[in-house]
């Protein structure tokens, strides 16, 4: 019989007390007795009880606790992250729903990703491990019953702002009476709602500019710096945050370290691959972000729109990344490469740069030089630009779904009290 331990009388002990209890007792009788009747031999108690199968009870395993947790994930932020960091907290393994186009459309307007972009997205989180696509919004007697027999999910988890459908009703009220149910901490100063808000914002800016002409008039400075304020982040970075999303390693001696830098503005699916197919180039993938006033000297004045902290912690949400360069210098200098013992240095096909400003300085000629820079296939070709055109060109429809969603974020604001997490 194959032994579970060397330790037996610990495990005797644990699995059955008074029985070891007992048999110690005969033992040391049987000790007296044989050195009274000249040492009558006497089997070595623990072959005798291994023989016997006593105390080898297989272990139980612990039962791993897995969670769910939806959502539509469009315009994925560190909000987002930040809710799958905490439903997975509660448990050992985190399932997540992935919320269907035609269901978005039907319970809050027109996403502004697709399944496939939403997909990839949620995939490339550190916390999630297995994902469902097209979830329904609602968690329906039919789905929650899918949920318990067929994924094996012992809770459903939902932050603590409402999700309510379009009758009124809590889509997790079935959750709830079925005791299944728990709920983490909403992640304050940023939404997808806000996140089409800036970039709204950013549209009227625009066309107000070109309206108005090259003299400015009194006034519009001020009118300029209110809509700007409108709709600055109302994020509040901590130094604990940052380390939750952290993996806290750094490379191992021998380690190939590879660098990529960038904006990682609107973090998308355009992201994700590029940074997976760099990670898969060496052992540690350092990434640098640039800093607000790079990005904006070198695309244009109305990026980025989700400011340093915000995008550093998208970035370090993703599974291949290890580290991040929080403001990153613009040129990738010998001393960066020295410092962080950079093996390679890739970037890849798709740039969003402002070529008429870039064309002046080549800010990889060290590493070019140095002969470990490489340049890599873009899998994808959406852009930050891109996905901000998405709703540009179909802005009345996203200013109807703001305009509903504020409402109720305001009365969240208005009504939250305080939850327990983080």
């Amino acid at each position: 019989m194959d032994y579970e331990s060397n330790n037996w009388i610990l495990d005797g002990v644990y699995n059955f007390p008074h029985l070891f209890g007992g048999l110690m007792l005969t033992a040391a009788l049987l000790g007296l007795s044989t050195s009274y009747f000249g040492g009558i031999g006497v089997p070595h108690l623990p072959y005798l009880w291994s023989d016997l199968g006593i105390f080898y009870k297989k272990k139980r395993e612990k039962k791993r606790i897995r969670v769910y947790m939806d959502g539509c994930f469009d315009l994925m932020h560190y909000g987002h992250a930040n809710a799958l960091r905490q439903a997975k907290a509660l448990g050992d393994e985190l399932v997540v729903g992935v919320v269907s186009d035609e269901e978005i459309i039907a319970n809050k307007g027109p996403p502004v990703l697709s399944m496939e972009e939403r997909l990839v997205l949620v995939s490339g989180l550190k916390w999630v491990d297995e994902v469902i696509a097209n979830a329904p919004y609602a968690i329906t007697e039919q789905f929650m019953n899918r949920l318990f027999n067929e994924h094996k999910i012992d809770y459903i988890i939902h932050g603590d702002d409402p999700c309510l459908l379009p009758d009124g009703t809590d889509a997790y009220a079935l959750a709830k009476k079925a005791g299944r149910y728990k709920q983490i901490k909403r992640t304050e100063g940023v939404s997808s709602t806000d996140i089409v808000g800036r970039i709204l914002s950013s549209l009227r800016d625009k066309k107000e500019s070109e309206d108005h002409s090259s003299t400015p008039l009194k006034g519009d400075s001020h009118k300029e710096h209110q809509s700007k304020a409108a709709h600055l982040s109302q994020f509040l970075p901590t130094s604990r945050r940052i380390v939750q999303f952290s993996n806290g390693k750094g490379p191992g001696p021998n380690a190939r370290v590879v660098y990529i830098d960038g904006a990682f503005d609107l973090f998308h699916a355009g992201h994700v691959e590029i940074l997976k197919s760099a990670r898969q180039l060496g052992d540690f993938l350092l990434v640098g972000i640039h800093d607000d006033q790079t990005v904006s000297e070198n695309r244009r004045n109305r990026y980025p729109i989700m400011h340093l902290h915000e995008r550093s912690l998208s970035v370090l949400a993703c599974r291949y990344v290890d580290e991040v360069i929080i403001g990153a210098p613009w040129e990738v200098s010998k001393d960066v490469i020295t410092t962080f013992n950079i093996s390679l240095v890739v970037r890849g096909t798709i740039s969003e740069n402002n070529v008429s400003l870039t064309d002046e300085i080549d800010r990889y000629a060290v590493p070019k030089s140095m002969g470990i820079f490489q340049l890599l296939e873009s899998p994808k070709t959406i852009t930050t630009i891109s996905v901000a055109q998405r709703i540009m060109a179909n802005h009345e429809a996203y200013k109807r779904r703001n305009a509903k969603k504020a409402e109720s974020e305001k009365k969240y604001y208005a009504e939250k009290k305080y939850v327990n997490g983080d």
